[in-house]
């Protein structure tokens, strides 16, 4: 992305910095990304779509330049690495996870990828990196049943586009609501379950709300796994949205999710970052996000090295 983009690399180093302030990466395992393999890719994009894609960022690897696909989505000479490598991860940890390797995986992942959708690359996003791996377990892995939970302060229009109508994946979802990208309030397909909240809701009418509707809903559909789109940016010091909640409510959701997996799909999840833009609080979400799924307590972390 450009220079002074919300979208930057510095979003990594600051989870990379909360993570080694906190104690946590001495806890946690670490896997590099792979490159994913294009035919995944095809599983939830157009080969239109793709091949678009590949044709204008491939060679920007070598020419050092840039290019605009939209006001908010613009690629560098390290972009189609960089996608590759986060669907890749997407797709390697929903392996781990089904192998029995590990319980549960966060894949700390740039560019995002929700607002993908199967045929158009917008709002930061290029490949959808969740959508991608819900369909790697079912396709490749033979699932049944999925579900998709995409907390972040805008609407995964991509996701939705994607799995609309596919009885086999459940997506639920909160966001601010009106908000970029200006969709989701009336949800366009049977599996979709949408939470539009408006601007300056708290955690505490958030977490009365995933109790009322998500949980029951989750119960009912029972899913062998679980995929979260993560997002931070409905934290209440971001920039790009207007909600308020804090690290707490992150931790709350991920426990609450923990327990539907735990009630019907092995404890099996893979979580992937999408938004947050204010960079302490989110290396701070991100570790209250990733003490819940590791299923660690704050005071019994190792003190962190200088």
């Amino acid at each position: 992305m450009a220079r002074g983009h919300p979208e930057s690399p510095q979003r990594l180093d600051a989870i990379d910095e909360q993570l080694l302030a906190s104690g946590l990466a001495q806890v946690l395992e670490r896997r590099e990304a792979p490159l994913v393999d294009l035919d995944r890719v095809a599983l939830a994009h157009d080969a239109a779509h793709l091949a678009r894609l590949r044709s204008a960022l491939e060679p920007l690897a070598a020419s050092g330049r840039s290019h605009v696909l939209d006001a908010d989505t613009m690629a560098g000479p390290g972009t189609w690495t960089a996608m590759c490598r986060a669907a890749g991860a997407a797709v390697a940890a929903t392996d781990a996870v089904i192998a029995g390797e590990v319980r549960n995986a966060f894949c700390a992942v740039r560019p995002p990828g929700h607002h993908a959708t199967r045929d158009t690359a917008m709002g930061f996003c290029f490949f959808n990196n969740v959508a991608i791996a819900a369909h790697h377990a079912l396709t490749v892995h033979g699932l049944q049943r999925v579900a998709i939970v995409d907390f972040d302060v805008h609407h995964g229009n991509g996701t939705e586009d994607i799995i609309a109508g596919d009885d086999r994946v459940l997506m639920v979802s909160y966001f601010q609501h009106p908000h970029y990208p200006y969709s989701g309030d009336m949800p366009s397909a049977d599996n979709l379950l949408n939470l539009p909240v408006a601007a300056h809701t708290e955690g505490s009418e958030l977490r009365s709300l995933i109790e009322a509707h998500w949980l029951p809903r989750l119960d009912a559909f029972a899913p062998q796994m679980l995929f979260i789109s993560a997002g931070f940016d409905a934290h209440r010091e971001d920039p790009l949205g207007q909600l308020g909640l804090v690290e707490a409510d992150y931790a709350w959701v991920t426990r609450r999710l923990m327990d539907v997996a735990d009630r019907h799909a092995q404890g099996r999840i893979v979580s992937c970052l999408e938004g947050g833009y204010h960079l302490s609080a989110l290396g701070r979400s991100v570790a209250a996000h990733l003490r819940a799924l590791a299923d660690v307590d704050e005071m019994e972390l190792p003190e962190a090295h200088a």
